[in-house]
């Protein structure tokens, strides 16, 4: 970057770690790599992305050969929905859009499952559904939310899932590197993760499927990843996944603790400033760097705009709606108020923040709200 920027939107990307650097450019230095090869170089690059499948899983509690590597979190999300052996979806209103939009567009039975006013998955309602249809479902439930942060009770709804004869998906991509993710202690059938979330590369993903489930793959061609993921891996960015995952787990309880500090300061510094700012999900546990928020007195748009002039990187709820004046469907199955989810701004920190840059975002939302209060006079 140019300019001083206090960057405080960790759950559209990360910056990339030095681990994950050193990992591509240890790959690259190999030479040319094509791990579908025979030869010394093409099993010099199978080695690598052996060894990755192999610390991936480790970190994830899951078998080497359940890893399939993808491009990102929404190939592997794509893969696990459209290529499900099953009838119909169950999935929850808070799930991203590459969970949504595949799953409404694969011509089965979808079923919208509900929420409290939390944005905590409705236990009850997901019994209604798994007996209110026919035919095997997959049900969907994201780990963490990556606009409010909120941590889903994944374990409880998968062991409901599984006694209705169902299938579990979960979206991990805002979780992972930030807590603890284990997918034989969740009980899901599949996970996925994104490198770009944990200090990896973006283009980078991760499909976890449990033994025993026949996927009908995206891709055709050859026989790479188990045959449910066809093109040659990208080697490079394979390792620096591994490498940058690995990375954020070490001291991970040290970093989560300065983390949650600097997000328990910036929502007193919030309260202070704005007392009439609401904080979404604030009474669920959440991921300890995320902050979701609205104020009755600022546009979500033109307040991004006046906090990037004065050096302030955040997000108007997801990163993947911004710019679309799209109201968070999350926030209105909670129940919010249409038009306070329309001015919902989103804060995620990373451990490289500092206590400065929540300083450079109090003072930026203070003097936002003195103009608002001024023109409003």
């Amino acid at each position: 970057m140019t300019r001083a920027v206090a960057y405080l939107d960790h759950n559209a990307t990360t910056p990339l770690s030095d681990a994950a650097r050193a990992a591509m450019a240890a790959a690259w230095a190999e030479g040319p790599l094509n791990p579908s090869s025979k030869h010394y170089p093409g099993q010099r690059a199978r080695a690598i992305i052996e060894e990755a499948r192999e610390s991936v899983a480790d970190r994830l509690g899951a078998a080497a050969d359940e890893v399939i590597f993808t491009s990102g979190g929404t190939e592997a999300a794509n893969l696990a929905v459209r290529g499900a052996p099953v009838e119909r979806f169950i999935v929850s209103f808070m799930e991203h859009p590459a969970v949504m939009k595949p799953a409404k567009a694969s011509g089965r039975p979808v079923a919208l499952w509900e929420v409290d006013e939390r944005g905590v998955a409705d236990l009850a309602a997901l019994k209604r559904h798994l007996a209110a249809g026919s035919g095997r479902a997959l049900v969907c439930l994201m780990l963490a939310s990556n606009e409010t942060g909120v941590i889903e009770p994944l374990a409880e709804a998968a062991a409901i899932a599984h006694e209705h004869g169902a299938l579990v998906f979960c979206d991990a991509v805002q979780a992972a590197g930030k807590m603890d993710v284990d997918m034989r202690a969740l009980g899901v059938d599949m996970l996925a993760v994104s490198a770009h979330k944990f200090g990896g590369p973006q283009g980078a993903g991760v499909l976890i499927v449990r033994e025993g489930i026949a996927l009908e793959p995206l891709l055709l061609g050859g026989g790479q990843e188990r045959r449910l993921r066809a093109g040659t891996e990208n080697v490079a960015a394979i390792a620096g996944l591994a490498a940058a995952l690995d990375e954020a787990l070490r001291n991970r309880a040290e970093k989560d603790s300065h983390v949650r500090r600097l997000r328990d300061r910036l929502e007193s510094a919030l309260q202070a400033v704005a007392p009439d700012a609401v904080i979404f999900s604030s009474g669920a546990e959440r991921l300890s760097n995320t902050v979701m928020f609205a104020h009755p007195a600022l546009e979500a748009d033109v307040a991004l705009m006046a906090f990037d002039l004065d050096g302030v990187a955040l997000s108007a709820g997801s990163a993947c709606h911004a710019g679309r004046g799209e109201v968070s469907r999350a926030l209105v199955a909670m129940g919010a108020d249409r038009e306070l989810a329309r001015r919902a701004l989103r804060v995620s920190l990373g451990p490289g923040n500092t206590e400065e840059d929540i300083a450079r975002f109090a003072a930026s939302l203070r003097n936002q709200l003195r103009r608002a209060h001024a023109s409003a006079a």
